[in-house]
């Protein structure tokens, strides 16, 4: 228990460090979001409009210290303010039509990366040495080394534009209505092939290296010599000894692709106009949306910070030398 105590006092230190940043970061940007906003539509407002619209925003006027409080306060409210960017739309909202895209988008893709990164992982390290491992291993490390939004350019260029076999953006056909029907199920599942495709491509490297290196180390202990001498079958061995104890520290690793993930779909839903957070976080730049910018990198740094506790959770629950500590 006193892991957990100190992991939890950990993730909030955290989370106000992060906090911290994220007022600190959309202020250090040039600029002002009203005088943008009124730029782009061009028009003007005498001073006395200005103060009301920007307190309308929630732009607080004053030391960085009083911004500061309403910041945080704003923050444990759940009241973020209204977007400038969709106005009148307040922040909350725009980010919970956005978030499901990107948890669907996200979720699915770092599932499937997972499992099929692991079993590949395990496959080499069991047969290490053969042609399986000589091909998929500097595979999986090229794989590793390309950027994601190389990945995405390449995917669109050739089976949107060139092929033809997929759609170049969006998350449906613009000619359905969104609605419980199975035309629009099939047109979403249709349009997230390319993303989704691109963001398991990144990250397979990195777990079928992980797992593989781990379980390699594993092989020569006296557990799996004990069970090979007594017959046990090569899958039972493969995967009731060696995997099972090769996948803690993959744990720890799918926490931290979960932030590398959200980072590489703000690039790839930019990249195929998806509707998720990370092309609303881009919308809010071009901006200057001082509220969705905050509320976007909140809800980036809550999502790291949970996936991280539920990852130690798990170490906790799985590893019997934690609950000694």
């Amino acid at each position: 228990m006193e892991f957990l105590i100190r992991r939890l006092a950990f993730y909030l230190v955290a989370f106000v460090a992060a906090a911290c940043f994220n007022f600190a970061l959309p202020r250090m940007m040039p600029g002002d979001p009203v005088d943008i906003m009124f730029a782009q539509a061009d028009a003007s407002l005498p001073p006395e409009a200005q103060a009301a619209l920007r307190a309308t925003f929630g732009f607080v006027d004053g030391p960085l210290p009083v911004q500061f409080l309403a910041y945080l306060k704003s923050v444990f409210t759940w009241d973020l303010g209204i977007s400038v960017r969709f106005y009148p739309l307040p922040v909350a909202d725009v980010l919970a039509r956005a978030a499901g895209w990107t948890l669907f988008l996200v979720g699915s893709s770092t599932v499937i990366a997972f499992a099929i990164g692991s079993a590949l992982g395990i496959a080499a390290a069991w047969w290490r040495g053969g042609l399986f491992d000589s091909v998929i291993s500097p595979l999986s490390l090229v794989l590793q080394a390309i950027p994601a939004v190389v990945v995405s350019l390449v995917a669109l260029f050739a089976f949107a534009v060139v092929l033809r076999w997929l759609p170049p953006g969006y998350a449906w056909a613009p000619a359905l209505d969104p609605g419980w029907s199975l035309a629009w199920f099939g047109s979403v599942l249709t349009h997230a092939v390319l993303p989704l495709s691109t963001l398991v491509l990144v990250q397979i490297g990195g777990y079928l290296v992980t797992i593989r290196n781990t379980l390699i180390n594993l092989l020569g202990e006296d557990y799996i010599m004990l069970g090979r001498a007594k017959g046990l079958s090569e899958l039972r061995l493969m995967l009731a000894y060696g995997a099972r104890n090769a996948i803690l520290p993959l744990l720890s690793s799918f926490a931290i692709t979960i932030g590398m993930v959200m980072g590489g779909s703000l690039i790839t839903e930019i990249v195929f106009n998806y509707p998720g957070l990370g092309n609303t976080l881009y919308q809010g730049i071009i901006a200057r949306d001082y509220p969705l910018i905050q509320g976007q990198l909140l809800i980036m740094t809550l999502c790291v910070l949970a996936a991280n506790f539920v990852a130690d959770l798990a170490n906790y629950l799985l590893d019997p030398r934690l609950r000694t500590e």
